[in-house]
């Protein structure tokens, strides 16, 4: 080994060590609740946790600790004891998570972070069928008013909607038909958001910060497809549609017409390119840039996504 690479060896150990000191510092008595622990984000907060020792709890209907947002009596058992909680909420209207947040503060809970939204602060970002207040900026009041330490995550689209998402099928099937015209966006990566969950849950510095989270360039749904076959050699091809029919398909295929029009507003932040500005949140919180779509696309590519 020479003496530069022995150099680079001692500084990465130093700092894993320090990094590792500073959870250690940071921590409270009690595990930690992960709600939506299941999910993408949530699980991948799970595995990170766990890799550094920090007792964890996998709250949802189907995790190791039984959490139902439509049972309130299911959260009791879920916040006893437990010293921080990283809250996935559910997109509804109005928003569960202040009853949540009130739980958790008079449960003796000290750290909340929440997953909230690019745009949730900004009236008509998602559509007319969201309220002007809208869940995640509801939630975002609540946490804010806690009176304990919080963190608010704003990431964009999920690159992992390719992968294991809503658009997945249609990658697979070779057509991806979407009212998302010719609008692009920053699409981030879940690993990021998760890597700056568990610095806010874990480490000290977080507190009372907003990080609003992108990847490195904005793309158009084609251009994502492009990236996707750069590496798979399948593929897809993007059909824009407008937006009732979109509404009238997904109603065809048994969703209500109020969950469908909940879903194609959901699109409006790509449509109108609102998502497509690169943003600092990962920078910010973790001192380095965020992952690109095309690193995505690589280790998705490598664990199958698209093999289907």
């Amino acid at each position: 080994m020479t003496q530069n690479a022995q150099q680079a060896q001692e500084a990465q150990e130093a700092q894993q060590a320090q990094e590792a000191q500073e959870v250690q510092n940071a921590r409270t008595d009690g595990p930690v609740l992960v709600v939506g622990g299941t999910g993408k984000t949530g699980r991948r907060v799970v595995e990170r946790l766990r890799e550094q020792g920090v007792e964890t709890r996998v709250a949802s209907r189907s995790g190791e600790t039984p959490f139902d947002w439509d049972d309130p009596e299911t959260w009791e058992a879920a916040l006893d004891g437990v010293a921080a909680v990283y809250i996935v909420p559910l997109d509804l209207t109005p928003s569960r998570t202040p009853a949540l947040v009130e739980r958790a503060t008079a449960a003796g809970v000290g750290r909340l972070v929440l997953l909230s939204a690019r745009g949730a602060d900004v009236p008509g970002y998602f559509g007319d069928s969201y309220d002007e207040t809208g869940p995640h900026l509801e939630g975002e009041i609540a946490v804010r008013a806690s009176g304990v330490p919080w963190t608010i995550l704003r990431p964009g689209w999920f690159a992992q909607n390719f992968s294991e998402g809503v658009f997945r099928d249609g990658v697979i099937g070779g057509e991806l038909a979407l009212p998302a015209g010719d609008g692009a966006a920053a699409f981030v990566d879940a690993d990021d958001i998760a890597d700056v969950a568990v610095a806010a849950l874990t480490r000290p510095g977080h507190e009372g910060q907003l990080y609003e989270l992108s990847g490195t360039r904005a793309l158009t749904i084609d251009d994502a497809l492009a990236e996707i076959a750069k590496v798979t050699g399948r593929r897809a091809g993007y059909v824009p549609v407008p937006e009732q029919e979109f509404v009238t398909a997904l109603v065809a295929q048994g969703m209500s017409p109020e969950e469908a029009a909940l879903w194609t507003d959901a699109m409006k932040p790509i449509r109108t390119s609102q998502e497509a500005p690169v943003v600092d949140g990962v920078q910010r919180a973790l001192g380095r840039a965020p992952r690109d779509f095309g690193a995505f696309v690589r280790k998705a590519a490598d664990g199958g996504a698209w093999t289907g």
